[in-house]
């Protein structure tokens, strides 16, 4: 709740809020838990790079990323974006450039584990590495 009581601003009048939140499969595999491991220093300085770039480019009043690490059981959220702009345009288009990049570029590394008892360690993401250009204009 604290992140989103930080996400207001008078001047803006879309505010998007994406969680990352685990989930019970991968593959046909029942998924009992992730833990993140991540480079931390230089994963926050590029994070906050990030957005500082993404407020600049869309004229953010707001950009928020927080990632989580250690453990995420399922349910729980792993990753929040929030972006705020005049439009909901920019502040749309700002939240998937910054998720993307943060699951393509940021070093985080995420570690499936399954109920079998088995995991693997990988990226697993959906969506493309260097998504169109398209896809964040406004």
């Amino acid at each position: 709740m604290a992140l989103w009581e930080q996400a207001h601003h008078p001047a803006a009048g879309g505010v998007v809020l994406f969680s990352g939140e685990v989930r019970n499969n991968h593959q046909g595999k029942e998924v009992s838990h992730l833990s993140y491991e991540a480079a931390e220093q230089m994963a926050n300085k590029m994070i906050a790079a990030l957005l500082d770039e993404a407020k600049q480019r869309w004229e953010l009043q707001v950009a928020i990323a927080v990632h989580r690490l250690g453990k995420v059981s399922v349910m729980e959220t792993a990753v929040v974006v929030i972006t705020a702009a005049a439009h909901r345009a920019e502040a749309y288009a700002a939240n998937q450039y910054i998720i993307d990049r943060i699951k393509h570029h940021v070093p985080l590394w995420k570690c499936e584990h399954f109920v079998d008892g088995g995991r693997e360690w990988g990226g697993h993401c959906s969506c493309h590495e260097e998504p169109a250009a398209e896809a964040y204009t406004i």
